[in-house]
């Protein structure tokens, strides 16, 4: 039964991943963080093993999402190689971070920042006209908090990367494409970084690996590529106004889910 509901997840977090271009971890974490409660796993290491299960699917996901964005043609590489070595320092400071956050602390936090991006996304924040990407110095340090961030909360990157190059008047469908591209390092990075992190931890049950679960992993990435694929084919499709509301509705629904969780 267990399986069915990773499986579950695993399509959400892909469709997810293809769509919006956040990697499938803002669906990941909280449904992990359910399923590990009625695994009765430690409270304390529960997030952050959500947290670290959620980035390594999304090294599946995303490279399956970036696959398909690439097709479509709309990556901006020249900015994703700027912003990527600032990611990759961010992410591991950020899960640095996490790991001696408490988790009700890392829960909180999460819900708050969904739902601060959630509403800059929905109100139809327009930026200046002239406002254009930084020089590559700003990017990188772009990257950097992009990077902490996201590994902190265990997501792709997306509602930060998203947010960011829209308001440096970057068209949506690209922001949305070179944000799942950003989300590889992140996970990637993220990854590593957590099982290095989780080793040896009391509290962690069977089959973890680090900050890692493995049976939560195996089921998730089944589903998630093809469904990433999925995601990507209707983002083309979908309007600019039309794809940023959905973005804020999707991030309105799980930051209020993780601050009721957090209370």
């Amino acid at each position: 039964m267990i399986l069915l509901v990773y499986l579950a997840v695993g399509a959400v977090a892909g469709l997810s991943a293809g769509l919006f271009g956040v990697g499938g971890g803002l669906v990941i974490v909280p449904a992990l963080v359910v399923c590990f409660g009625f695994l009765a796993v430690a409270p304390e290491v529960a997030m952050q093993l959500a947290v670290g299960t959620s980035l390594a699917t999304i090294v599946v996901t995303s490279m399956s999402s970036v696959r398909a964005h690439h097709q479509l043609g709309n990556i901006d590489w020249p900015c994703w190689r700027v912003l990527a070595p600032g990611i990759a320092i961010g992410v591991v400071c950020g899960v640095a971070t996490a790991a001696i956050l408490p988790g009700q602390v890392l829960k909180l936090a999460f819900g708050v920042f969904s739902l601060i991006i959630a509403a800059y996304m929905g109100f139809g924040v327009v930026p200046a006209a002239s406002r254009q990407l930084p020089n590559p110095m700003g990017l990188t340090s772009a990257g950097v908090v992009i990077g902490y961030f996201s590994a902190m909360f265990g997501i792709g990157g997306g509602s930060l990367t998203v947010p960011y190059l829209s308001w440096c008047n970057v068209r949506m469908q690209t922001a949305v494409a070179t944000s799942a591209a950003c989300g590889l390092p992140i996970a990637v990075v993220g990854s590593v970084s957590n099982m290095v992190a989780g080793f040896g931890h009391q509290d962690l049950p069977v089959y973890s690996f680090g900050f890692i679960y493995l049976p939560a992993f195996v089921g998730i990435v089944l589903l998630s590529a093809p469904f990433a694929k999925l995601g990507a084919h209707w983002a083309q499709r979908l309007s600019p106004t039309r794809l940023k509301q959905c973005f804020a509705m999707f991030l309105l629904v799980v930051g209020s889910q993780f601050i009721w969780g957090a209370l």
